[in-house]
């Protein structure tokens, strides 16, 4: 090219005049104008009224929105003595003698980071139970608790109360006339509304991220209440106890939970709604605990196959697995095997749950329930009671040992037709395999001696150990009971059956089981 070039001015400066004049006069092309100098005719308006920027609301907001760090004492090891030691052994010994441990845990300081965001002018901070907790909220609180604020002011944060079953802590600074948010109501958020998210992703204070709300009363399988808000706003690891805000400003959830296969945000965020939040918090302000509404019965969704079983349309109640003697439901009248379809006018749904229902119920409340028995509707009346220790109310667990098959239940003509129906072989509950299974006297059903592995009943979890309580709620304590109750399923054109189950000292759970095809 440039070759090119110095040949054309050549023959320029060798021609006549006139034509080099008029091409030294020749006007110089100004360059095309850039493409985004000329605004568009018509303005470029966001969607839903949302604003064409988030810094006004982000300036208001970021202030009241802090950093939580914690730091514990954890052991990381304790050096087992006795016995002939490994080289490895061997080493830590001399290593811990040097040190002076003599075989002591060994201890180091771990810390965590967390959001947090202040609801009261005078140092009052939410945030989640597993920020401030050991064990990912399942142990006790951590030894120390700071705060940053925006300004990068730090101070010493006290622990108020914290819940574990909704995963809310709330924490007191000593400061006046501090920036603050407040709750708004999650209840009017719809799914497509836009979402903003400010907390502490990975350490990185003051990040905000925005979306919209995806969904609304997801059920993610963390606890019994759970009734998150799902977003798309970036949510990360430092998140957690950090506030989800409408375009009001008003804070309408608590980022708590992402789900990821990378640890890293893929556009699956969980927010406590606050129509949850702030109670709890309002409770843990006045007493530092949490009372909640108890009904004294264990509860289990009415899945498909379940629904299947009982012949019922299914996601519509929730079915009684146990009831407590000398429980609020006992004193009703409720049984096990109920199915729940509505509480205190209320319908009992997968999204509207029995236990967030009753949990929101105050103590004392006599409330109508609405329920299936035996295909017929009836009601009854409970009075709600507070719910005790979770210490109380959990199930203690059990390990059940292997069971073999007996020979008599090998040649039983009600345990062959079971075995040809469902895939399990079934015995009698003898005294033997009582005591070798650990079960109360109480406990009367059919041993499961053996299971195929391509039944049904070995997808549902069903094992050898586990004794059969009822088949479609008719008592099952001889393998020609359980035979008759399928043989009568199957006369009702039925495909499922509906089995009550017990795993050792825990409490039994209902299981829909589908039959052998083809027998």
């Amino acid at each position: 090219m440039r070759i090119v070039r110095r040949l054309a001015v050549a023959s320029l400066v060798l021609g006549s005049a006139a034509p080099f004049a008029a091409f030294a006069q020749a006007p110089v092309q100004a360059p095309p104008p850039p493409q985004n100098a000329v605004a568009p005719a018509v303005p470029v308006s966001p969607p839903g009224g949302a604003p064409r920027s988030f810094a006004e609301l982000t300036t208001r907001l970021a202030p009241a929105v802090v950093n939580v760090s914690t730091t514990q004492k954890v052991e990381v090891g304790k050096i087992r003595r006795g016995g002939p030691a490994s080289p490895l052994e061997e080493l830590f010994r001399r290593f811990q003698e040097q040190q002076g441990e003599s075989g002591e845990p060994v201890t180091r300081e771990a810390t965590s980071l967390g959001s947090g965001f202040i609801i009261d002018p005078a140092g009052y901070i939410v945030t989640n139970n597993h920020v401030i907790s050991a064990g990912e909220g399942r142990g006790d609180p951590v030894d120390t608790i700071t705060v940053t604020l925006s300004d990068r002011r730090e101070y010493k944060a006290k622990l108020i109360g914290r819940d574990q079953l909704t995963d809310m802590a709330l924490l007191k600074i000593d400061a006046t006339d501090l920036p603050y948010v407040k709750f708004g109501n999650s209840q009017d958020v719809r799914v497509g509304d836009w979402a903003i998210a400010i907390g502490n992703p990975f350490g990185l204070g003051g990040t905000v991220t925005a979306g919209i709300v995806s969904a609304l009363h997801r059920n993610i399988g963390s606890g019994q209440y759970d009734r998150y808000i799902q977003t798309d706003a970036s949510i990360n690891q430092g998140n957690s106890g950090g506030p989800l805000f409408d375009l009001e400003g008003n804070v309408i959830g608590v980022n708590t939970a992402i789900f990821s296969p990378t640890g890293g945000n893929v556009g699956l965020g969980f927010s406590i709604p606050a129509e949850l939040a702030y109670p709890v918090i309002q409770q843990l302000r006045a007493s530092g605990t949490v009372k909640r509404g108890y009904l004294g019965i264990g509860i289990q969704p009415l899945s498909t196959d379940i629904a299947a079983g009982l012949g019922l349309p299914k996601d519509k109640g929730e079915i009684v697995a146990s009831v407590e003697p000398s429980g609020p439901a006992a004193r009703a009248g409720i049984r096990q095997g109920d199915v729940i379809l509505r509480i205190n006018n209320n319908d009992v749904t997968y999204d509207n749950t029995l236990s967030y229902i009753v949990a929101n119920t105050p103590v004392g409340t006599n409330v109508p329930i609405e329920l299936i028995r035996d295909g017929q509707r009836r009601t009854v009346t409970a009075s709600i009671v507070q719910r005790p220790a979770e210490s109380v109310v959990q199930a203690r667990g059990g390990q059940v040992p292997e069971v073999e098959e007996s020979a008599e239940a090998k040649k039983d003509a009600g345990a062959e037709a079971a075995k040809a129906s469902l895939g399990i072989t079934l015995q009698p509950l003898t005294a033997q395999l009582r005591q070798q299974l650990r079960l109360a006297d109480t406990v009367k059903g059919v041993v499961i001696a053996g299971i195929s592995p391509s039944s049904d009943a070995a997808s549902q979890g069903l094992q050898r150990g586990d004794v059969i309580l009822q088949i479609n709620q008719r008592p099952t304590t001889t393998p020609a009971e359980a035979a008759a109750a399928v043989e009568a399923a199957k006369k009702a054109g039925r495909d499922t059956v509906l089995m009550l189950v017990q795993r050792g000292s825990n409490p039994p759970l209902y299981r829909g089981v589908k039959l052998v095809s083809g027998k």
